[in-house]
């Protein structure tokens, strides 16, 4: 049985950041290539989180490469957050750890926007 795959968008910091819970497969993941495609053709940075993600397949992956490349021709940028060991593992096996930035929370990227941020002037 198949888990329905959910998909929250929330913008923070100049940040677009979309949160993935389910399975991410084949017979669910296109409304999320949808979603991810349109975000990263705006150029903003894009963050994924995939902590709630129970399974990932190949196509779920190619995805995330899609999104990554698309965000990249429009000068964005994507990232994947996530502790789980499983997907971490297969992120790395797979090399795409060379093609997006794997971190472990949300608050990593977030953290790197706030700190590289210009100061407001006074």
């Amino acid at each position: 049985m198949h888990e329905t795959l959910t998909i929250e968008v929330r913008h923070e910091q100049g940040c677009a950041i979309v949160t993935v819970a389910g399975e991410m497969d084949i017979s669910t993941v296109t409304p999320l290539r949808e979603r991810l495609f349109e975000l990263a053709a705006s150029g903003a940075p894009l963050v994924v989180d995939l902590e709630r993600v129970s399974f990932i397949d190949s196509v779920g992956l190619a995805t995330l490469v899609g999104a990554a490349n698309r965000a990249a021709a429009h000068g964005g940028s994507l990232q994947v957050a996530c502790t789980r060991p499983k997907i971490r593992r297969l992120v790395r096996l797979t090399g795409l750890d060379c093609r997006m930035l794997l971190v472990g929370t949300l608050d990593e990227p977030l953290e790197f926007r706030a700190a590289t941020a210009p100061n407001p002037p006074f």
